[in-house]
């Protein structure tokens, strides 16, 4: 198999899909762990996260926010790079084993949907704070937070562009 096929094998378009293959790690033993955000900008702060999350278990899942729902969140200039850019570029990562969108404010029903046995968020948010929390530490999960790499962020680099 090239390895741009296996790179977009890991990019699931729906659900289901995503939900047998977490199925069938659990099934051979292995440690899904979960996290998301926008990515919109990958940069050496998110290399950094993800690496760490992904030292966690065996299978790393990122939920990635789509176009419209960056906008929602963070502004009508962002996103800066497309889902489908922004989905290519987190698959490429040796450390991500799957990527997916979602649409909601929050990835609460996609959590519910791949039960994953860890959620990880940043060190910036409380770990019962976290969405999903009450999930995964139903199931017997944890939920984990990682410290971010201080001065990398996708606004700040944004500004510096702008100011450039």
């Amino acid at each position: 198999m090239s390895k741009h096929q296996t790179i977009l094998d890991k990019i699931f378009t729906t659900v289901a899909n995503l939900q047998s293959q977490v199925k069938l790690w659990q099934k051979n033993g292995d440690t899904v762990v979960f996290t998301n955000g926008c990515f919109d900008l990958l940069h050496k702060g998110h290399v950094d996260y993800l690496a760490k999350a992904a030292d966690l278990g065996a299978k790393l899942i990122i939920g990635v926010n789509t176009d419209a729902s960056v906008s929602k969140l963070k502004g009508p200039n962002r996103p800066i790079q497309d889902e489908q850019s922004r989905l290519q570029i987190l698959a490429s990562l040796y450390s991500v084993d799957a990527v997916i969108l979602f649409n909601e404010d929050t990835p609460y029903e996609l959590i519910k949907a791949i039960q994953p046995d860890i959620l990880v968020k940043g060190s910036d948010y409380k770990p019962e704070s976290i969405v999903g929390f009450d999930i995964v530490t139903a199931k017997g999960g944890v939920v984990k937070t990682i410290d971010f790499l201080p001065g990398f962020s996708t606004s700040a680099i944004e500004k510096k562009i702008k100011t450039s």
